[in-house]
């Protein structure tokens, strides 16, 4: 019988895993991306080729889209797309820290079929398909029927704050927390440890696009921060903002957000 989308995912995003395991806290090198993008190691690279190697062999039609692999309008055409963060989250992982992320989605008309959030350092894989629940280690998760009490608690950047971005009043009473990796934020809000996802910069399809899905499947809302549904391997891959949350909560921030620039 073939290897399902999921189970392929799966088992690429635990190999690549290993991979990145290997270089973690051994000082990789590492050098900046042109552009003030960021940072890049060579574990970087070696979990990139790696996955795409793996994956464009069992999917030979499929396109490709990831950080560090040279983006070519050729994935434009192709009905599916892979789209791929080798390690979401550099900063963390060149400092030694856990919360990093291999961020895998197979992509169909705009809209992803399967992704996988795996963060070895944790031995945690969040994955879902299009048709079936979210999962953390294999074990089902949905979002809590009861919002929680006291304000949400929101996994966003400290910009996210400035009052410039939301309506006269400005951001609605909310408890602020952090973590490098935006897949796994979404994978967070997924199982319920925190109430949203915010960010009003635009981001990189490839940090978000399996993560959206996880965070679907699990009941939240996942829109831009228009309130848009996120279409996913656009020729400039970037989503306009992401907001994140269950039903009640994700109107809410809506409501008070501005309307983001045209």
């Amino acid at each position: 019988m073939p290897e399902s989308d999921l189970a392929l995912l799966i088992r690429a995003a635990e190999e690549g895993g290993r991979i990145a395991m290997s270089y973690w806290g051994r000082a990789p090198r590492m050098w900046d991306k042109p552009g003030g993008a960021g940072p890049v190691s060579e574990a970087d690279l070696a979990v990139d080729s790696f996955l795409r190697e793996a994956l464009t062999a069992a999917r030979p039609d499929h396109g490709w889209l990831s950080e560090e692999t040279a983006d070519t309008p050729d994935r434009l055409g192709r009905a599916r797309v892979f789209i791929v963060d080798p390690i979401d989250g550099t900063r963390a992982f060149l400092g030694g820290g856990r919360d990093f992320a291999l961020s895998l989605a197979l992509v169909e008309a705009g809209r992803p079929l399967a992704a996988v959030v795996h963060l070895p350092a944790h031995d945690l894989t969040y994955a879902a398909d299009a048709a079936g629940p979210a999962h953390r280690n294999g074990m089902p998760i949905v979002l809590p029927e009861a919002a929680r009490d006291g304000p949400p608690r929101v996994l966003t950047g400290r910009p996210t704050l400035d009052p410039v971005h939301w309506r006269e009043g400005g951001p609605p009473p909310m408890e602020r927390h952090f973590r490098s990796s935006l897949a796994y934020r979404l994978c967070l809000v997924a199982e319920g440890r925190f109430d949203s996802m915010l960010t009003l910069r635009p981001a990189w399809e490839w940090d978000v696009a399996a993560g959206a899905l996880i965070a679907a499947r699990a009941g939240a809302a996942v829109t831009d921060a228009a309130g848009r549904p996120v279409v996913f391997n656009a020729a400039h891959p970037q989503t306009p903002g992401l907001v994140v949350a269950p039903p009640g909560l994700h109107a809410t921030l809506l409501g008070r957000l501005r309307p983001p620039a045209a």
